[in-house]
């Protein structure tokens, strides 16, 4: 399947467009060229997801416009080569089917590029698109001769005010100016209502002396001299994958963040152009830029998570406490029972971000087995006898394991068995115990109790899967990873019970296993701990498993097999994956 490129107008002129980055080098001629003048193409793409490194493009939509008339559209389809999320296809109606014969995206980019060189790129949240665009030229090699973008969301925000347009989305733009192409999130749909929106804006601003490139960059945020000053941070960053840290004036570390191109990336946060204000803000106390250089972005990435755990940089969101979380936990008593804890036991499941979500778990699992609930302290007792509502118990609210006679050793002791079994994987009884009421809460037409049911057993499948997941990877003393690099060489991981203790990389034609054996040797010790995950912070052991099951991994060395187990979750995540499809299908027609 080949690009759609059709062409409705005249050719574009011969000179071609300069980039913004040019203006300074062109004659005042062309920085007062007219926008009516001005050849921009506006883009969109669909994707698989919300990151440029870990995600990737399924579909590009490209209108080519000037002096208000559209020159050409540019339309395709584009094979991710990897599963793309049931979310996405219940968001986008692209379905893996539809992309199976669709062109690769080396194939799309270079066609792209010859579509829209010389012109000024446009798009709708123009750090999304052309991030995704400029990873997918630099991991490819692809020359990328656009070196500035005009962005729809940046022009709303300054030129219409909060109260005409709480929201910038397109889908509210779109709404606000009544344009003909409403937005479906497909590509070259929502590329022909941005190109729309895109004139509007400019009508707004056309009676306020904007009616040249000169002028809309003027107009638009910009850069604040204090911030242009501070680029001199950056001089020394090396065009490197790594980790960077703002430095603040008493030299705490103020923000962490990871690059692909250390340079590049930090340069990025004097040009004001970032919407986040606590990053201005950040970025005016900062008084230095240190870097760590890395192998590979996988070393970076969890550098990244190790720096922010270690300083909690106060302008960081996230992972600043990679062990704060909550687990299912089965007790040690006589009569074991499940309760939520921030440590955990080698019978443990998690971690979870929310309190709230791990109770509900615990009850789930609790409820299916018929393990107790309540929290009597049974010591050194031999039965436990929670009453039934047949034996005069209350009718809500009971233990789980209510029954109408005193429950025995033996005949609690299976129950707990099923939930050891169902946390390491062993069996997955329990869930079809849960499956099994959802139907007949449905059957009983019981439907907003079965819709509740339904989203909790999703949750307890997800927790399960991904507990599993890192388990089996923390499980392994030492694994040695390769994948293959952009220039054709190795990079390598040496990974010890769910830590990476060594990174490196064999360069195109250098033997790699020398190298192993040399990071091997040097890898940093891992003692494991407690826990399901023997210690390992489950944020770095997600990232490594990510790196090491994505296409092109191999693995070179490894103490134990790597594999789930027969009984895991993970074979129920398209049951929980189209449940969350159906929770959030009332949510988009509202």
């Amino acid at each position: 399947m080949a690009p759609l490129t059709t062409s409705t107008g005249p050719a574009p002129t011969a000179d071609g467009q300069l980039t913004f980055a040019d203006l300074e080098s062109a004659g005042d001629d062309f920085t007062d060229r007219s926008l009516f003048d001005t050849t921009l193409v506006v883009v969109d793409l669909e994707t698989t997801g919300g990151s440029p490194t870990e995600d990737r493009i399924t579909e590009i939509g490209a209108v080519k416009i000037r002096g208000g008339e559209i020159l050409g559209e540019f339309a395709t389809l584009v094979d991710p080569g990897c599963p793309i999320p049931p979310q996405i296809v219940t968001l986008t109606g692209i379905t893996e089917l539809m992309v199976s014969d669709a062109p690769r995206i080396g194939e799309v980019l270079h066609s792209f590029v010859e579509f829209a060189r010389g012109s000024i790129l446009v798009a709708h949240n123009a750090r999304f698109d052309m991030g995704f665009l400029r990873q997918n030229a630099m991991r490819l090699g692809i020359d990328w001769p656009f070196t500035t973008s005009l962005c729809t969301v940046t022009m709303a925000r300054r030129i219409l005010s909060r109260d005409e347009a709480p929201s910038v989305r397109l889908s509210a733009l779109a709404d606000l100016f009544d344009v003909s192409t409403r937005p479906t999130h497909r590509a070259l749909d929502d590329a022909r209502a941005t190109v729309e929106v895109f004139h509007r804006l400019l009508e707004r601003v056309g009676n306020q002396g904007v009616g040249t490139l000169r002028e809309l960059t003027a107009y638009l945020p910009r850069g604040n001299p204090r911030l242009r000053a501070k680029r001199s941070m950056a001089r020394d960053l090396p065009a490197r994958p790594g980790v960077y840290l703002f430095r603040g004036p008493s030299d705490e570390v103020l923000y962490v963040g990871t690059a692909v191109d250390l340079r590049r990336r930090v340069l990025s946060y004097f040009t004001g152009s970032d919407p986040r204000r606590r990053i201005g803000e950040m970025v005016n106390l900062a008084t230095r830029v240190d870097h760590v250089e890395c192998a590979h972005g996988l070393e970076a990435g969890v550098r990244e998570l190790r720096l922010l755990a270690a300083h909690r940089p106060a302008y960081n969101r996230r992972s600043t406490q990679p062990h704060r979380g909550w687990w299912v936990v089965l007790t040690g008593e006589r009569f074991p029972r499940l309760k939520v804890s921030r440590t955990p036991s080698d019978d443990a499941l998690g971690p979870i971000g929310n309190r709230t979500t791990a109770t509900t778990i615990a009850d789930m699992i609790a409820q299916a087995s018929g393990l107790r609930s309540c929290t009597t302290r049974l010591g050194s007792a031999t039965h436990h006898w929670c009453k039934s509502e047949a034996a005069g118990g209350p009718r809500i609210g009971g233990c789980h394991a209510a029954s109408d006679r005193p429950l025995t050793l033996p005949d609690y002791l299976p129950r707990v068995t099923a939930v050891r079994d169902l946390m390491i994987g062993a069996h997955d009884d329990l869930l079809d115990v849960m499956t099994d009421r959802l139907t007949r809460l449905a059957d009983a037409q019981m439907f907003e109790s079965a819709a509740r049911q339904r989203d909790r057993v999703s949750t307890t499948i997800d927790t399960l899967a991904r507990c599993q997941r890192l388990a089996a990877l923390c499980g392994i003393a030492e694994l040695v990873v390769a994948r293959p690099d952009q220039a054709r060489g190795w990079e390598l991981a040496v990974i010890r019970h769910g830590r990476l203790a060594s990174a490196g990389v064999a360069r195109r034609g250098v033997s790699p296993m020398p190298v192993v054996a040399g990071l091997s040797a040097a890898a940093e010790t891992v003692v494991a701990g407690p826990g399901p995950l023997l210690g390992a912070p489950a944020e770095e052991a997600a990232l490594l498993y990510r790196w090491i099951t994505e296409p092109g991994a191999r693995i070179v060395s490894t103490t134990e097999p790597l594999g789930l187990p027969a009984g895991c979750a993970e074979r129920r995540l398209a049951w929980s994956q189209t449940a969350h499809a159906a929770r959030e299908a009332p949510r988009r027609a509202g």
